[in-house]
């Protein structure tokens, strides 16, 4: 059995004590990622869109750092400040997924960390 934690910086760094992701016998585990700008870590933006493309960018270089790529993601899970931005976010979101979309769910919260309005995590495989 094989175990990798990933850290790298072209993502936001964890801000409690996590791994970005964990790779685990060719499955990668990644944690939620929100829209703060790695190298600022400040938000890219106060808008749902602009925070849903940023959250992408950073999964997706977790996803890579890992060896895999949003083809392989298996399951993703969606957190909203607001189910009214369901929409803007469901669009950004699949705009990464344009054949064979993974297992899905989508949620809203009460809060978010550092008050993001959007935070997505996922599962794929190497």
């Amino acid at each position: 059995m094989s175990h990798k934690l990933i850290h790298i910086s072209n993502a936001p760094a964890a801000i409690g004590p996590y791994s970005q992701a964990t790779v685990f016998n060719g499955i990668v585990y990644c944690s939620g990622q929100i829209g703060m700008h790695p190298d600022t870590g400040e938000f890219a933006g106060e808008d749902v869109a602009t925070q849903a493309k940023q959250v992408m960018k950073n999964l997706g270089a977790v996803i890579e750092a890992a060896g895999s790529s949003f083809s392989k993601v298996l399951r993703c899970t969606i957190f909203l400040e607001s189910m009214d931005d369901f929409a803007i976010v469901n669009e950004i979101y699949g705009s990464a997924f344009p054949e064979n979309p993974p297992a899905r769910e989508t949620v809203a919260v009460r809060t978010l960390p550092k008050n993001a309005k959007v935070e997505i995590s996922c599962i794929a495989y190497v």
